[in-house]
């Protein structure tokens, strides 16, 4: 359909197993920068990422041309 448009949001949240305290201070902004790849690499818009010790926030304008299930699994 002509002149169709969308705009997908998505929040996304990965935790390490059992909430460990595994993301050190001294390596976390070396794996934002790598997941920020990622994401460019695929066309989707990071907007904010965030890394604590245990888990990773992550909210992205999403390019609906790649399956969700794909992204994660690269991530």
């Amino acid at each position: 359909m002509a002149n169709t448009y969308t705009q997908s949001y998505f929040h996304l949240v990965f935790a390490v197993k059992h909430r460990e305290a595994l993301i050190r201070k001294q390596w976390k902004d070396e794996l934002e920068k790598y997941i920020t790849g990622i994401f460019q690499n695929n066309k989707h818009k990071l907007l904010s990422i965030g890394s604590n010790p245990d888990h990773i926030h992550i909210f992205i304008g999403y390019n609906v041309n790649q399956l969700i299930p794909d992204l994660v699994e690269e991530i």
